[in-house]
């Protein structure tokens, strides 16, 4: 278990500081529509508003068709039940609903809003909420005390024809529960075996042990305790909604109950399981103390009792944080894409098992990231997926929109859910859609060979099993097989499932072809047989490229461990260029894809340089399936201010004019002419027929400078740069590059492999 006196702490003042400055609050409203002119603002409001007022007027469904509705949910509370504190009032708990607002906008790009209702008679709330809910699509109740959440929620999923879900409620219940389905896996037990104890009987805990008793947990295996001590059947004072997990048992008390139980489920406070009841609990015992903010017994004391326990709590600082925004904000993104009119309980199911499927997986590096460096991997200390996993916005979704189709529920089925996940991970990820449909061709295509030239770097073996599982070619790893099986096993690969081919240079039955093959190409550039023979046996770049180049492999991807002109110089004593080598880099940004070159190789291009340059990149991006528009940058604008580089363009203008090529181009600009229509008008010879999307810089210093601010000030997601132009595609991550960018890289290189042939 990782150091539990590893906590993240603030003050009170940093908190205060956080919500006051720079802006009061957490969120505001940002139009999505341009109002720049007095045609957008007459779009906007009056007149043209009026045609699609009438529009719904005639059809109340096409309000998610013209307006904001359908990815817009209010999270809703009257402060009963803020966080654990008690009733505070409903204004006391708007910092809460802000943050849930900012969540749903974080993990699943829906758009949210608070709403806080000054009342604490259901009644009352229900008729609020009833006569708002139209706005919606779809309504969060949050912090309502309990028993009257119950019957709060049920009234208004029975009122409005839209998703409402009590998160306090269903939100612990799914998070519990794929935590449930993965201890009891790793603790080689069955759910319909465990003995379940509930420790609080408010609205999160009868969830939690209804949704388990749905994904298989028996009910006479399960015992619920509440302030009066445990709920048995014929026990007086109990309100209808306790009464339905009542069982015949002869526990009277909560230590009773926990004698030999399995599982234990913390949703009471402080201090209610003591570590004498710990201890009376079944081996491998499965505790989830979930109360904040201090849980029910804390894992220290835990481990000091039982060294065989599977722990979760509802805190950040601990393992397994058992954490509700794994939840509602994919159940809101799935139920709102099919314009579902409730969330009901298969839905709910299917987001757990997704859940608990989700955290089997390989836990990609962005993870590690957002946990200082810490590496998870399925197991006692990771169980539930974390937050900050970006694969949560594509996996979750689809499966709780699926049961909202199964089951009836859904307005707009969804057709196609392989363009559904692509669209999902377009929301939070700009080059998914990008990446998608290049990763689609690599599949279409012939299957590509491709050399993981630092095969026993773990991030690299990880980015090979990825590649494979996604059916993107053959991964090659280079490097030593025991080191290779080691570091894939302590990264809780199977290697044997992963049937991946390993080559150690060392010991290749081509290491005598390659050095033969590689000397008689190097020997009159100063190279001795001994000098070429221990590049091939001890530099996996010269035997990877060699591989390439003798058509044992197709392509290849490198560069996690050295610098990139090290490693190009290594290649380009193997490879020749097939026609000018550039860097390509792609940047997205709101919603536009632009293609920076060079930014890699020309240090100070001259005109040819220049003009072939945006040749290559222009072939390169229509390979990408986009018709290039190029636009040569520069500080001036055609001529004005006069200097050396903006002549160095010109030049190259007049050069390409003289090829005659098959694109558009235009030069030399400012980054404003080449991107603003409006800024274009003042000069009405320009050839561009619309805006730039590559985008040709007058130097590597510009082109490194410029990519690297813009991903530096965020806002924009910058992949590569991409190496092109050499006889075989080998693409150079940078130092430490992660898993993703290495089979980014990897798919990149087989696509281009696969484009050379067509």
């Amino acid at each position: 278990m990782p150091d539990l006196t590893d906590k993240q702490t603030f003050s009170d003042e940093d908190a205060l500081e956080f919500h006051r400055s720079p802006t009061p609050g957490k969120i505001s409203m940002a139009p999505t529509k341009p109002m720049a002119t007095q045609r957008d603002l007459s779009l906007a409001y009056s007149p043209g508003v009026a045609v699609p007022v009438l529009a719904i007027a005639d059809d109340v469904d096409k309000a998610y068709d013209y307006t904001s509705k359908g990815n817009l949910v209010a999270v809703i509370s009257n402060g009963t039940a803020i966080l654990g504190l008690g009733n505070l009032g409903h204004m006391a708990s708007k910092p809460v609903m802000e943050g849930k607002s900012v969540l749903f906008k974080r993990f699943a790009d829906v758009d949210s809003f608070d709403v806080e209702v000054k009342t604490t008679d259901p009644d009352e709330f229900i008729t609020v909420v009833k006569n708002i809910g139209d706005t919606w699509g779809g309504i969060n109740l949050e912090d309502i005390k309990s028993p009257e959440c119950f019957e709060i929620e049920a009234q208004l999923q029975d009122l409005l024809d839209i998703p409402v879900f009590h998160d306090d409620q269903h939100g612990t219940a799914i998070i519990s529960t794929a935590g449930l389905i993965n201890a009891a896996h790793i603790a080689g037990k069955k759910l319909e075996d465990l003995k379940v104890v509930l420790a609080g009987a408010g609205a999160a805990g009868l969830s939690s042990i209804g949704l388990m008793k749905a994904a298989g947990v028996k009910a006479e295996n399960t015992v619920i305790v509440d302030r009066e001590g445990v709920v048995w059947k014929g026990r007086a004072n109990v309100d209808q909604w306790k009464a339905a997990h009542a069982t015949d048992t002869p526990h009277r008390t909560l230590a009773e109950a926990m004698v030999g139980a399995d599982v234990v489920l913390g949703l009471a406070a402080k201090g209610a399981i003591t570590k004498e009841m710990v201890a009376s609990m079944a081996p491998n015992p499965i505790i989830f103390a979930m109360a904040n903010p201090d849980p029910e017994i804390t894992p220290e004391d835990v481990i000091s009792v039982r060294d065989d326990a599977i722990i979760a709590t509802g805190r950040s600082d601990y393992p397994n944080q058992v954490n509700n925004v794994l939840g509602f904000p994919y159940i809101f993104r799935g139920a709102l894409d099919v314009r579902a009119r409730r969330v009901n309980h298969e839905m709910k199911v299917a987001c757990a098992q997704a859940l608990a499927a989700l955290a089997r997986e390989d836990v990609p590096d962005e993870v590690a990231a957002a946990y200082r460096g810490r590496k998870l991997k399925f197991g006692r200390d990771y169980i539930i997926p974390t937050p900050f996993d970006p694969r949560l916005i594509w996996y979750i979704p689809p499966f709780v929109a699926q049961a909202a189709m199964d089951t009836g529920v859904a307005r707009k089925p969804i057709e196609d859910m392989e363009a559904y996940r692509t669209q999902l991970r377009s929301r939070l990820d700009p080059s998914a859609a990008l990446v998608q449909n290049i990763s689609g061709a690599v599949r279409a295509a012939p299957n590509k060979r491709v050399v993981f030239a630092e095969g026993e770097e773990t991030a690299v073996i990880r980015a090979a099993w990825g590649f494979k599982q996604a059916e993107l070619g053959t991964p090659i790893l280079l490097g030593r097989e025991e080191l290779i099986r080691k570091n894939a096993a302590e990264a809780g690969l199977n290697f044997e499932e992963m049937g991946i081919e390993i080559v150690n240079a060392r010991v290749s039955e081509h290491n005598v072809e390659y050095t033969d093959w590689l000397y008689a190409r190097l020997q009159r550039r100063g190279y001795l047989r001994r000098d070429v023979q221990r590049m091939i046996n001890q530099d996996r770049n010269y035997f990877g490229a060699a591989m390439c180049a003798r058509g044992q492999a197709d392509c290849m991807v490198t560069g996690v461990t050295r610098n990139f002109n090290m490693v190009l110089k290594e290649v380009r004593r193997v490879l020749d260029v097939r026609e000018r080598m550039i860097g390509l880099s792609i940047l997205l940004a709101r919603g536009r894809t632009l293609f920076v070159a060079d930014t890699s190789i020309h240090e100070l291009p001259g005109a040819e340089d220049l003009a072939d340059i945006a040749v290559q990149a222009a072939a390169t991006v229509r390979r990408l399936g986009r018709n290039p528009r190029v636009a040569f940058l520069s500080y001036s604008s055609f001529g004005n201010p006069p200097g050396d580089r903006g002549e160095m363009i010109r030049e190259a203008i007049r050069l390409l004019d003289q090829r005659g090529v098959d694109f558009e181009y235009e030069g030399e600009m400012p980054a404003e002419l080449a991107l603003d229509p409006e800024a274009r008008a003042a000069y009405p010879f320009m050839r561009l027929s619309k805006d730039a999307n590559v985008l040709v810089m007058p130097g590597i210093h510009s082109a490194a400078i410029s990519t690297r601010l813009v991903q530096a000030l965020g806002g924009a997601t910058v992949i590569g740069p991409l190496l092109v132009g050499l006889e075989r595609s080998v693409q150079i991550v940078s130092l430490g590059a992660s898993v993703s960018e290495i089979i980014t890289a990897a798919t990149f290189a087989a696509y281009e492999e696969g484009a050379k042939g067509e």
